[in-house]
């Protein structure tokens, strides 16, 4: 989630300016006090002061920068923990939440969409009693990033002939989450041959179509 304070010098003290000037104005309504507000508008005075200074004496500003870092530092010590307390409050409404510039949660998540793409898989067969097996998704094939939602590939396999006619025939290995995925076979798998289908699955456990069967010969 972003931080709802600004990362730049200007607009940070635009934000704050704005923050207590909302906050002064609605101190009762917000639920707090005066006493609450009181350190950060005296500190808000002392950064505008050191800002101020740092921009008029750029050319000479490296201790100036020190200072200035060192009094937003200060400040975002005493507003976080102001903002914290709003946050917690169940009377503040999200309308005074956004007019203070603070983050409004949303109270509902997007559900991973169900996979539709299929995986594309490439296996190496040049170590011995081993297969890497690399896959990248068949909508971007140059990249090596999953679809969105999906939380890994599923891999089956089936060793020996013939060729599977369908997911039936194979064996699940594993939900691998990063590409490749390494299989390792017994010495009297040697000079067989090992097929392999795969498919998306998502956060929620929802499976994508299935991938065309690939396979390799188990170099011995």
């Amino acid at each position: 989630m972003p931080d709802y304070l600004p990362s730049s010098d200007t607009e940070f003290l635009a934000w704050m300016q704005s923050f207590i000037s909302y906050a002064s104005a609605n101190v009762a309504a917000l639920g707090l006090t005066t006493a609450d507000l009181t350190p950060i508008q005296n500190q808000q005075t002392t950064l505008e002061t050191s800002y101020a200074d740092f921009v008029a004496t750029q050319a000479l500003a490296a201790g100036k920068r020190q200072q200035k870092d060192d009094e937003r530092t200060a400040q975002e010590r005493l507003v976080r923990p102001l903002v914290a307390r709003l946050q917690s409050f169940t009377t503040v409404t999200d309308a005074q939440r956004q007019a203070l510039g603070l983050t409004v949660r949303s109270t509902s998540r997007t559900a991973a969409a169900t996979p539709t793409s299929r995986p594309i898989a490439m296996i190496d067969t040049s170590k011995r009693l081993r297969h890497t097996i690399s896959f990248v998704d068949e909508d971007s094939p140059g990249s090596r990033a999953k679809p969105d939602g999906v939380t890994g590939c599923e891999i089956w396999m089936k060793v020996g002939e013939p060729s599977p006619a369908g997911p039936a025939e194979l064996r699940y290995l594993a939900t691998d989450t990063r590409s490749p995925y390494v299989v390792e076979f017994e010495a009297s798998d040697a000079g067989k041959m090992a097929y392999y289908m795969l498919r998306w699955v998502n956060t929620r456990g929802e499976r994508g179509p299935w991938s065309q069967t690939v396979g390799g010969t188990i170099t011995n």
